[in-house]
């Protein structure tokens, strides 16, 4: 349920899983959470992981153009045509969207909720109340281990799909997920 406050921010109330007994009124015990940005920023290290995955998508492409215009010469033309559209794409890429993503990427949590704002062309703020959380998941990818980060996973009851914090330190997603299994351990819910 969302309804607005008078400082123009959306707050979001939990409502009790079963829905077949009509509309509730939120009592005492209802927890508010406010749509905010999460304060924590993601490791600055994330920035060069973010990097090295650009590179491994743009350099093996720019090599495979330009080795098939060396080979094949009737279609060298078009091969130096898209190697030059790719470059010109791909350069900004690499050097722009690993700074903004570092920019826009923040992650909170609290007693209540995981905050999370994501993304660099679609960028994303979510919100999941700890009576929400089913499981708390970390990965690290062989990339990820290079640069001694991780992802934490959080997969909740909504159809939006987990919440994803990317670029923290190895130590801090493994606090994380430990404060987030102890509190959603404690909270009440059915994760539903």
């Amino acid at each position: 349920m969302t309804t607005n406050n008078p400082s123009g921010l959306r707050e979001w109330r939990p409502q009790p899983a079963d829905r077949r007994k009509g509309p509730t009124v939120p009592d005492e015990n209802t927890t508010r959470i406010r749509l905010r940005p999460p304060r924590n920023r993601v490791e600055r290290r994330a920035i060069g992981w973010w990097t090295t995955q650009a590179l491994a998508l743009v350099v093996p492409v720019l090599i495979a153009l330009a080795a098939t215009a060396l080979f094949v010469p009737p279609a060298r033309f078009w091969l130096l045509l898209a190697l030059v559209v790719v470059a010109v794409l791909g350069v900004p890429y690499v050097l722009v969207m690993p700074q903004w993503r570092y920019r826009v990427h923040r992650w909170e949590i609290t007693e209540d909720a995981v905050y999370t704002a994501a993304g660099w062309l679609r960028q994303e703020w979510r919100i999941a109340p700890m009576s929400r959380i089913q499981t708390v998941d970390t990965v690290r990818g062989p990339l990820q281990q290079l640069f001694n980060l991780s992802s934490v996973t959080v997969t909740t009851a909504s159809a939006a799909g987990p919440l994803t914090i990317d670029g923290l330190d190895r130590a801090v997603a493994h606090a994380v997920v430990e404060q987030l299994t102890a509190t959603t351990q404690a909270t009440p819910g059915d994760a539903t």
